[in-house]
């Protein structure tokens, strides 16, 4: 670990939880890999039920018959401070994207924002790749790092009541895709096929944190 690296905090969650903080006023990448490999290795941990992986932290659920938490604590910090990061964890994923349209209503207006036409506000959404850095908020929605700061775009002041699954969308400094319709404040750039989100599948959730997404082309309407 970096000695630039911030420290994480502890702190008890409810009766059977420990939250790794280790955020910072801005997201960090590499701590955000760090939190991965730390989660590989305390979910093998005897008396670790669960570790949910966020931004830039990490809940770790345990039995307190199995595990005291002043061990699980120290196992926390020394996973931390000694595991080994790869940068390459998960799949590498093609998502591809009909971009603009009735179902990508916001491209024109952020684009003219971040002062670029539609076809460069495009291949810079396309030409990133992004990192599922976590799942949350929903079921099997991807909290997606990776975004060109180009593009970044403060989430709208009114959200709207309904954004469609498989909308491809940006938030602040994020990507993500919707996984379901739901509500949502971020901007709406275009639209996937591609389903997120599928109870009946052994593992629902399509997109893991550690995979890589890569957004191609399909289309671009006006």
């Amino acid at each position: 670990m970096s000695s630039l690296d911030p420290k994480p905090k502890i702190c008890i969650a409810g009766s059977q939880g420990l939250f790794l903080d280790a955020a910072s006023a801005q997201f960090s990448e590499p701590i955000q890999q760090r939190v991965l490999a730390t989660a590989n290795l305390i979910a093998q941990l005897p008396g670790v039920r669960e570790v949910v992986p966020g931004m830039n932290n990490l809940l770790v659920v345990y039995s307190p018959v199995d595990i005291s938490i002043g061990e699980l604590t120290e196992q926390i910090f020394h996973a931390w401070s000694h595991v080994t990061v790869n940068e390459h964890v998960g799949r590498e994923i093609d998502v591809p994207v009909i971009y603009g349209g009735q179902q990508g209503e916001d491209l024109a207006v952020i684009a003219e924002l971040a002062k670029l036409d539609v076809q460069t506000f495009v291949r810079l959404h396309s030409e990133a790749l992004y990192q599922v850095a976590c799942v949350g908020a929903m079921p099997g929605f991807p909290y997606l790092s990776g975004l060109n700061p180009k593009l970044a775009t403060p989430r709208r002041s009114v959200p709207r009541m309904r954004l469609e699954e498989g909308a491809i969308i940006i938030g602040g400094a994020q990507a993500g895709i919707m996984p379901c319709s739901a509500p949502s404040g971020w901007h709406v750039i275009g639209r996937t096929e591609l389903k997120l989100f599928d109870q009946q599948r052994e593992s629902p959730s399509f997109l893991q944190p550690g995979d890589r997404v890569r957004f191609s082309i399909a289309g671009i309407e006006s």
